[in-house]
């Protein structure tokens, strides 16, 4: 029989995706599945975007450029540009998703062997694209105690070798909701171009920040322009998952040029997809409005019903719509599985994601799960008092 490849088996299951037959058995049994498990909003998709695609006069779905389509990218440089970041259509790739985007930066930055630091808890596909990249991840621990805050900058430079390229953030970040300060990205800053660094930033939920609080783009630092790159999406800002399309933003001209590159010889990112894409980008300030004010609410609501649970720890989010629960089990993945598998009350059970799949160091976050508040605010009530009277059984 021939043989797998080692990297092949060396990539690493999605901590979101893999309890996913589970939950399928569970709802052909007959029981409702609250999904706490994955970033898919429930909320509704722009009209204006849906509306594009219905409505579009295309009679051959063709090719587009392989850095996406020119009007696309110059109405998306104009949306930067109002939030008070200089961008040109020059600077943007198109990419099918933001996963795409980050194979793209690693391919760009990184050969075969190099390092990229990241704070961890991050989000677990990271690990998997390193892994399809050829390249180490060197975690930084952050802690539920420091509410995930940026380590010291001293334990960054302590893991900066000849091997390392680049350090890698998500903000505000999944799993944790954490929003970077101005004064840590200044941190982040200063130390890339100490060490002649990339800096990525993976800015995919922006827009989704909470209790007055400002997110700092890398694009906005001075001096940063050869070091910062940084992942977009639709996904989330949107509530359009299923598009697939994401960009990368450098104003570096060799990242841009190189990137391309890989970006070419996966042809181009879906026709449709940017159609839709560009005609969302005319959603009115009020949509966003009401969604960071329906976030808000779920957030709190849920922290505050999490919290009433004995020996559950949580972490208070300040952007995106996830947050780290401590739970007081050994093993998430085995509490998880046990959810789907063998528990129910009233006919519902929860899916959340185990939490040591968004770690790179071995043996941490095996208490912890992630949750993602994309449910209407009466089901994560409801979802919750499942998780208390399931976590009373499994203890017992």
């Amino acid at each position: 029989m021939p043989n797998i490849s080692i990297k092949g088996k060396h990539m690493p299951e999605s901590p979101i995706r893999k309890l996913v037959p589970y939950a399928e058995a569970a709802k052909k049994r007959g029981t409702h599945v609250f999904h706490l498990n994955i970033g898919q909003p429930d909320i509704k998709t722009p009209e204006v975007a849906l509306e594009a695609v219905r409505n579009n006069t295309v009679t051959t779905l063709a090719y587009s450029n392989s850095e996406g389509t020119e009007s696309y990218r110059t109405k998306l440089a104009g949306y930067y540009n109002r939030k008070g970041l200089k961008v040109e259509s020059s600077d943007i790739i198109i990419s099918t998703g933001g996963s795409e985007a980050l194979l793209f930066a690693m391919g760009t930055v990184c050969d075969q062997g190099d390092e990229i630091i990241i704070p961890e808890p991050f989000y677990a596909n990271y690990n998997g694209f390193a892994t399809a990249s050829g390249v180490t991840v060197v975690p930084v621990v952050s802690k539920i105690e420091d509410n995930f805050s940026l380590p010291p900058i001293e334990e960054f430079e302590k893991l900066i070798t000849d091997k390392t390229r680049a350090i890698l953030i998500c903000n505000p970040g999944n799993p944790t909701g954490y929003l970077y300060s101005k004064e840590e990205i200044n941190k982040l800053a200063e130390i890339v171009k100490k060490h002649d660094l990339f800096l990525i930033a993976d800015e995919v939920y922006r827009e989704f920040t909470y209790d007055g609080a400002h997110h700092t783009s890398i694009l906005e630092m001075d001096g940063l322009n050869d070091h910062a790159i940084v992942i977009d999406s639709v996904s989330k800002r949107y509530s359009m998952c299923g598009a697939r399309i994401g960009c990368l933003i450098s104003r570096n001209r060799e990242v841009i040029t190189t990137a391309l590159k890989f970006a070419q010889a996966r042809l181009s990112p879906p026709t449709f997809a940017q159609i839709a894409s560009e005609a969302a980008l005319d959603t009115p300030d009020s949509y966003f409005d009401e969604v960071i004010g329906e976030y808000v609410e779920r957030r709190n609501i849920l922290i505050e019903e999490l919290e009433k649970i004995e020996g559950v720890k949580v972490a208070r989010p300040k952007g995106a719509f996830y947050c780290i629960a401590e739970l007081p089990v050994t093993n998430s993945d085995d509490f998880a599985q046990w959810l789907l598998e063998k528990f129910s009350l009233n006919g519902q059970t929860v899916m959340v994601a185990p939490a040591a799949g968004f770690y790179s160091t071995p043996g941490i976050g095996l208490n912890q799960v992630r949750i993602a508040y994309v449910l209407k605010k009466e089901d994560l009530v409801s979802a919750v008092n499942i998780l208390k009277a399931a976590l009373k059984e499994y203890n017992a």
